[in-house]
Parts: C-alpha cells; structure tokens; sequence
C-alpha cells in the first residue's frame, strides 16, 4: 500500500499544472538546499579540529553536547515558522475502501523524511564519524548519533502537535531568550547542565532508549489526532470560523490611508503565510547574534552591515518583495474602488516604516557588544526606512504571480519570480559597498554616515518617489490584474 501511495503522489508531482512554469525556480532552490548540505557537511567534518584548536583545554564533543539545548529549541521555533504536514492529497482515497490508519501512518512516517530532518544529520554523522576516528569510544558515539537522530524526530512529531499555537510559539521563544540570557550573563550555566544529558548518554548509551520512548508517544499523540480528523465529511465539509476583529480604530489617526492600514493589519495576522512573515521579521533581530559574536567576522566590517540590515528589515525585506501580491486574490475588486492609488502604495509604505521603527527599538540590547555596532543597526534601520521601503514599492510593480495566503511559507515559491532575486542586489549589496569603501578608504565613522545619508535622502525625496511609484504601477494596473486574475 506504501508503494502505491509512493506512485501517486509521484504522478501528482509531474502531472501538476504548476510543475512546468516554475522549473527555473525549482533548479534554484534545489541548488540552494544543496549549498547548505555541502555547507553542513563541511562543519561536520571539520567542526572537532575547529574546535579542538580554538578550545584546546576542552572537549569537543561536550562543548557541542552544551549548545544542543539551545539547538533543539531553535529548531522547534524554526520548524514552526516553515514546516508544514505533508498531507497528501487525500480526499478521493477517503472514498475507497483503505482503512484510515494506513493513511495516516503513511502522512507521519512520510514527514520523517522531510528535508528538515535530513539537513542536520549532514553535521552529526561525519561529526561522530570524526569523533571515532579520533578514538572516542565507538559504542558511545553510536548510542549519542541515535540519541540525536531521535532528538530531531521528537521535534517534527512535537511540532505538529503545537503548530498554529501562537501561546506555544511565545512560550517557546521566551524560554529559548531566557536560557540565552541566563548564560549569556553568566547567572546559571545552562550549556553545562544541557550538555550533561548527551555527555551521559555517550557514557551510558543505554540511556538513548528513553529517547525512543518520548518518540514513541509523541508519535501515538499525532497518530490519534490526525486519525479524528481523517473523515470523509471533514474532508469535503467547508470549514466555517466567526471572524473576530481587533480594535483598529487607533490606525484612523493616519488619515485616508487608514482603512488600506487597517486591511493590510488583518490580512497579515488572518493569513499563513503572511503571519509567518510577520512572525520571522522578530526572529530576525537575533541575526545579529550569529555575526557580532564571531571575532573572525568583525574584520570584516561588511558582512557585520549585512546583519545589520537584516535586524531591522526583517519585516520589509520579506513582506515588500511581494507587494502587491498579498492583495492579489482581490486585486481586480480593489482596482474598481474609486480611491486614489497613491494612497494604497502609502499605506504600505507606512507599514514597512513602522515596523522597521519597533525592530529598531527592540534592537536597543545590541549596545553590548559597543556603540560602533549599534551605530552600524541605526544606520542600516535608516537605509531600510528612507531607501529599501521605496525601492520595494517600486520593484512590486514588476509582480505578476498570485499568491495564496492560506499556503505555509516554507518551500512555497508562489508569487516569486525573478524580480525577487535581482531586487537583493541594491537592496543589499549597495550599502555593503558602500560601507566597504568609505570605511576602508576614508575612515572613522564615514561609512555609517554615508549609509544612513542614502536612507534621509530617500526619505526627503519621498514625495517624488512615490509620485514616480504611483505613475508605474497605474501604467502597469490592467498587466497586473490579467496576471493576478490567472490561477497560480
């Protein structure tokens, strides 16, 4: 039954309409997975000699063992945000006689092969292949690698059972914040207390059979609430839900351009895949985390501007590519409305504006690591504010895919193209060069200044911008709304 299935959803994939058109896409990401495999292979193999030379008094398999508290966490929160149940298409099986715990076995055991569950092994195998090549005790290696491989099954089974529960997202994330903070200010050693779980695993590998068991009845609790749903007048029932509004009204304030604000503010948090937008625009504000900590990184003072865009553009970055696609559902209703189009493209532009302002505000920790870094974050929220919100507006007149908003994020290219590809290289790279060659050549503080002058350029410029916005995206109103009309 397994293989027929297999041969299904195998068919699916090459008979589907959408297969064809987006080839170049699919190329590119596959290119991309596999720049992290090679990526991953790479740190595992040489993850014990790095680390055995850096730490020297230390060892490596513990120092490892410590962060991997840290990376269980993480992954659940980044799991939350992409990963979705690999439910197959399996409303006209319903109707034939295959009883529903085979299909729902078949939906469970095939998310154990989902790409997140891989791309970690890439690290943890050739790491403990290393560690027994450097004469660590083999059955301890072997029973720590299970142990780890169980880990990350316990995590896609666990993230199902809490997924769409914004309360066990928030829970999630303030304790993974808390533990960094406990250890970060040295109030409780959170590494080695996480790290003498695995260390006692590799001593006493025997313990990895409780692993099993936590993957045993996390599997069970999946099992029974994925079997209770799988019922044909579920399947072909149309989900009925009371909309509940929020108290907009303090966005009424910004004039005519509130009820578009008010229509982006509820489509946002109504929507998968736009509260998944909203969500990781928070989580890019630990970006700076993986960059302001590497000594090696800040002799390259570039790549720390390239995080520090990312900390405060999170939101606009990943939302603006894509404007107006959001509204592509209802694009042809919108375009008969008599309002002043100018309008529509301001109300966007607030709310890149706004939301690059309180990922700013909530940046104010990053003073730790020294003012010449929190002066790199306020010069790359003002380039994000004045520059890259104007120059996104403008790339979004170059959409033309649909997006269906109810779709998860991850591993969902509708609605990109090309456009979203070619608008990173000024978006990005600009103030980068421009920071390298000031910083480099002039000195001081020239390459925050000359950075965040581009960003009050652009807003002092403003007005003719979105003038020169308006004027595209009008010229391009009728290309868009045949585009946006067509199925994706």
């Amino acid at each position: 039954m397994t293989v027929r299935f297999l041969k299904l959803e195998w068919k699916q994939f090459f008979r589907s309409a959408s297969f064809g058109k987006g080839i170049a896409l699919k190329i590119i990401m596959a290119f991309l997975a596999l720049y992290f495999i090679v990526s991953f292979l790479a740190i595992g193999v040489g993850g014990y000699y790095i680390l055995k030379k850096e730490f020297p008094e230390s060892d490596p398999l513990q120092l490892v063992n410590g962060y991997l508290l840290y990376a269980v966490l993480g992954d659940l929160i980044f799991r939350y945000l992409m990963q979705k149940l690999p439910v197959m298409n399996i409303k006209p099986l319903l109707m034939l006689p295959i009883k529903r715990s085979k299909l729902v076995h078949y939906i469970l055991a095939k998310s154990s092969f989902s790409f997140f569950n891989f791309l970690g092994l890439f690290f943890y195998i050739p790491f403990a292949i290393v560690l027994i090549k450097e004469g660590y005790d083999v059955a301890g290696v072997l029973g720590w690698l299970f142990t780890i491989i169980l880990m990350i099954q316990a995590v896609n089974f666990l993230n199902f059972l809490i997924n769409k529960n914004n309360i066990a997202l928030g829970a999630i994330v303030v304790i993974l914040v808390s533990l960094i903070g406990l250890q970060k200010f040295g109030i409780y050693d959170v590494s080695a207390f996480g790290g003498q779980v695995f260390d006692a695993v590799y001593a006493n590998p025997m313990f990895s059979l409780i692993g099993v068991a936590i993957l045993a009845i996390l599997y069970n609790l999946n099992y029974k609430q994925l079997r209770n749903l799988v019922y044909l007048d579920e399947a072909v029932s149309q989900k009925v839900e009371e909309a509940t509004s929020a108290d907009l009204s303090f966005a009424d304030k910004l004039g005519d351009v509130a009820p578009f604000i008010k229509n982006d503010m509820r489509l946002i948090w109504r929507n998968k895949r736009t509260k998944t937008v909203f969500l990781m625009s928070f989580l890019f504000l630990f970006y700076g985390l993986i960059f302001f900590t590497q000594k090696s990184l800040n002799e390259v003072p570039a790549m720390l501007m390239f995080a520090s865009l990312f900390i405060t553009g999170g939101f606009a970055l990943n939302y603006g590519q894509f404007i107006p696609a959001w509204d592509s559902a209802h694009y042809k209703m919108l375009m008969s409305q008599s309002f002043k189009y100018r309008k529509f493209l301001e109300s966007k532009w607030i709310l890149m504006v706004v939301m690059t302002s309180f990922l700013y505000l909530l940046s104010f920790p990053y003073l730790y690591f020294g003012l010449d870094i929190f002066l790199m974050i306020t010069a790359g929220a003002i380039f994000n504010i004045g520059f890259n919100s104007l120059f996104l507006l403008y790339a979004g007149s170059f959409n033309r895919k649909r997006i269906d908003l109810n779709k998860s994020g991850f591993g969902n290219t509708q609605g990109t193209s090309a456009t979203q590809f070619l608008i990173i290289i000024p978006l990005m790279l600009l103030p980068m060069l421009l920071f390298w060659v000031f910083d480099k050549f002039v000195g001081g503080n020239s390459g925050y200044i000359v950075v965040a002058a581009i960003g009050v350029i652009g807003l002092l410029c403003k007005k003719y911008a979105l003038n020169f916005i308006e004027k595209k995206y009008i010229k391009n109103k009728y290309v868009m709304i045949n585009a946006f009309g067509k199925e994706a």
